[in-house]
């Protein structure tokens, strides 16, 4: 939120410190609901308010997806996209969609959830008065450019979009600006969620304490210090949780968290520090989880600024991307908790949803001399060196920006080619990558929304894309996803999506370094514990002894 004071050296560490004797003073806490007491959880401060269309990092999206439940819910084992509130989605023409929910779901306010809460909240997001950062996902539906022009400086010609319509209490049509077959299989992403009135009534009360339809309610949140979420008892959905509900502790630094966890005085982690990983099967035995996740690591580059502009930049960043060795840094450091990328999508997705082993040929492939010699060739690096930039007190990128860097270093055969730029936090290091202050390498690494190819491209290469941090732009590329989202045969959607890929490899807006499994840990007063595949824990699976 705006104001909040920026946590660097010893405020960090003091914060840590204060967690954990606050951690210590609730270690007997078990609580006294049927669910069995609360959960003791790790957690980072949110970039943005809790607003759904205004979110699109992990933090805030951890939270989202446990106070709302959509039209569709993506499966925690397969990740497919299944009705939730949904009764029916139907369509004739794979462009105008009839949606009708069940009844009887509500809002932890005690309202009912209705066919407006969608429409007016969809309405909301899509609007560019609201400046909501994931106002992109509705561009799919008709009316779109009038409330959201694209041209910098033009106002809105409209306040609600063409295509949306409310039928009745628990029916409304959704009108597409072309067809996309694929459209409701994103349903389930954050964005899409329901707002209760109080919304729209009370913007800053809601805003300080949410309310949403899922099966917790937030009950008390203290920027940068936890926020404690609780079992919500009118949850309509099958999912409710088996606990009372959790406490999400803010760290600044995850080894803390991570001793916190070994110590007994935090109950779960989903982000095992890098220095943890050789130890942690021996630190929890069957407490320590790492399984795949639809996560990819990638580094992108300010293509708005001179130096890395036009072919001359792209063959810059083909060199860069051929002097860092993947295979090495993987085994190294994350031991057997990433793969090297050879894509820009996922494994997860699987070769039938468009994963595509080798598809980065090359460009993905440690080749120290050729590598030399392309940045050579260029003219060498904009000012002789590049920096690699990224926030530091979450996911040990401290531990692999030092090693990409040196990698770089030793295939150039200069010591200072490279040097990493650490930022403190996560949501000051977002705010320079949206504020477009970045001037060499900044980690742009995309954990999926929703279980597509489309998902692993468009929010984050196509021309204006929410994103899109870069600032890239191609008309080739845009063309082909357009094309692959009108495809009305999913195979055929899948393999378009695939050579708007192949421009992306071209032309090398961001280095695919790695694909990340989810990472987790324990404590023994929890059992049923177990990762999604967008890498986040079921929060409302876990039973707590």
């Amino acid at each position: 939120m705006p104001g909040s004071p920026r946590l660097t050296g010893a405020v960090a560490g003091a914060t840590a410190i204060v967690l954990a004797a606050t951690a210590c003073g609730g270690g007997d806490d078990t609580g006294g609901g049927s669910g069995g007491g609360m959960i003791r959880a790790s957690w980072g401060d949110p970039q943005h308010p809790l607003e759904p269309a205004n979110t699109n990092e992990v933090q805030g999206g951890k939270v989202l997806d446990m106070i709302f439940r959509g039209l569709k819910r993506y499966d925690p084992e397969t990740g497919e996209a299944e009705d939730e509130m949904a009764e029916t989605i139907e369509t004739d023409d794979q462009q105008n969609f009839t949606i009708t929910i069940e009844d009887g779901w509500t809002f932890s306010d005690g309202t009912p959830v209705t066919a407006a809460s969608y429409v007016d909240a969809w309405n909301y997001g899509a609007h560019i008065d609201n400046a909501q950062v994931a106002s992109y996902f509705f561009q799919f539906i008709d009316g779109y450019d009038e409330v959201h022009p694209t041209e910098e400086g033009e106002e809105a010609t409209a306040d609600t979009l063409s295509g949306l319509r409310v039928i009745d209490d628990l029916t409304f049509s959704v009108r597409l600006s072309e067809p996309f077959s694929l459209w409701p299989e994103t349903l389930g992403y954050a964005a899409y969620a329901p707002l209760p009135r109080a919304f729209f009534d009370d913007h800053e009360a809601w805003l300080a304490k949410p309310i949403g339809n899922g099966p917790y309610r937030i009950d008390s949140y203290n920027r940068s210090q936890s926020m404690t979420l609780v079992r919500y008892e009118g949850f309509a959905g099958e999912d409710e949780a088996r606990n009372d509900g959790v406490e999400l502790r803010v760290y600044t630094d995850n080894n803390t968290a991570y001793t916190d966890l070994q110590a007994g005085n935090l109950d779960l982690i989903d982000d095992v520090p890098a220095s943890q990983l050789q130890h942690a099967s021996d630190d929890l035995g069957d407490r320590y989880i790492n399984q795949p996740a639809g996560i990819i690591q990638t580094v992108s580059f300010p293509l708005y600024d001179e130096g890395w502009a036009g072919e001359r930049g792209a063959q810059l960043r083909r060199g860069l991307s051929m002097a860092i060795d993947r295979e090495q840094i993987t085994s190294r450091i994350f031991h057997d908790t990433r793969t090297p990328a050879s894509d820009f999508t996922s494994p997860v997705l699987g070769d039938a949803g468009g994963y595509e082993e080798g598809l980065c040929g090359e460009v993905c492939t440690y080749d120290p001399e050729r590598a030399r010699q392309l940045i050579e060739d260029a003219g060498g690096l904009p000012g002789g060196r590049v920096t690699l930039t990224s926030n530091v007190d979450t996911g040990s990128h401290r531990q692999w920006m030092d090693a990409v860097c040196n990698s770089i270093n030793n295939a150039l055969d200069d010591t200072g080619a490279c040097t990493v730029n650490p930022v403190p936090t996560f949501a000051d290091f977002r705010n320079r990558v949206t504020g477009r202050e970045m001037t060499g390498m900044f980690r742009t690494g995309w954990q999926m929304d929703y279980p597509l190819i489309q998902n692993f491209l468009q929010p984050l290469y196509y021309t204006d894309a929410s994103s899109n941090d870069s600032g890239y732009s191609s008309e080739e590329f845009d063309e082909l996803v357009d094309r692959a989202n009108s495809e009305s045969d999913e195979d055929a959607a899948v393999a378009t999506f695939q050579d708007a890929e192949r421009v992306l490899v071209e032309d090398l807006p961001a280095i695919p370094l790695w694909y990340q499994n989810g990472t987790a840990g324990h404590s023994e007063r929890l059992s049923d514990v177990k990762l999604n595949p967008f890498s986040v824990p079921v929060f409302t699976d876990i039973k707590v002894s």
